[in-house]
């Protein structure tokens, strides 16, 4: 797979499609993002399944969007799983002074493994610009039919497992669709500040902006020193707010085509 994957960006660099290819780069016993420039580096390239799956990999999605802010008339590809996907359509969705822009953007997809499927209970596990492999089956989330009004008596347990965040902003750092230049969880009149454990009010706060943002991809999960549920407590937050946990979309072919 990472073969094929390495020559469909050669191709495309030797069309000169695009400027250089956002992955990730093995160097030695180290997995890292990297900006391809050169094809002859792609000997190098990782899809982020390293010693077990997903283990390696890293938020590729918002390094793209500070690329194409400094970049914006150069023409990016990026390795994409599915959540990947949607988060670069969810940035293209924003209403801010640089949206992320389709035309400038080139996905190399690929599946995740059943595996890392399973771990992130994802439905769509593949991207729609699928370069090398099959898609793997979805993993469908048990629906919660509460309605919003029983699920209040579960706010009590998600404050207690708050008590266990150290407040190390690595959910944030991490998340691919958090771009904003002003963070909402660092303002004082909002969650109080310099507090361990923090207030409650600082998950709940991220998890409110996270509605209708959320791609569910793990990586805030897979960051947190603490082992709290990230996608479950935003989960929890959408359908308490009656809003849908399933990230919107822009239309596929606005995003397969881009840069063809």
């Amino acid at each position: 797979m990472k073969e094929k994957i390495a020559e469909h960006v050669k191709e495309l660099f030797s069309r000169e499609k695009i400027k250089g290819f956002v992955a990730l780069r093995q160097n030695g016993e180290h997995v890292g993002p990297h900006l391809f420039t050169d094809p002859e580096g792609l000997d190098e390239l990782s899809l982020g399944d390293w010693k077990k799956p997903g283990d390696a990999r890293y938020s590729l999605v918002k390094l793209l969007s500070r690329l194409t802010r400094q970049f914006p008339n150069d023409t990016f590809a990026i390795l994409v799983r599915g959540c990947d996907e949607r988060a670069i359509r969810r940035l293209a969705m924003d209403n801010r002074a640089h949206p992320l822009n389709l035309e400038r953007v080139v996905p190399v997809g690929f599946s995740c493994p059943p595996e890392l499927a399973e771990f992130c209970q994802c439905s769509k596990p593949w991207p729609d610009a699928l370069t090398a492999g099959e898609p793997t089956p979805g993993i469908m989330v048990p629906a919660d039919d509460r309605s919003p009004v029983d699920m209040v008596q579960d706010l009590e347990k998600w404050s207690k497992i708050s008590d266990r965040c150290i407040k190390c902003f690595g959910c944030r750092n991490i998340c691919p669709v958090c771009v904003c230049q002003e963070c909402t969880i660092e303002r004082e009149v909002l969650v109080p500040q310099r507090e361990l454990p923090p207030s409650p009010s600082f998950l709940m706060t991220r998890a409110v902006h996270m509605v209708d943002r959320c791609v569910f991809c793990g990586l805030c999960e897979q960051a947190c020193p603490a082992n709290i549920p990230l996608k479950s407590m935003y989960r929890f937050v959408a359908k308490l707010v009656g809003q849908r946990t399933e990230n919107p979309a822009l239309p596929a072919a606005g995003l397969i085509q881009a840069g063809y």
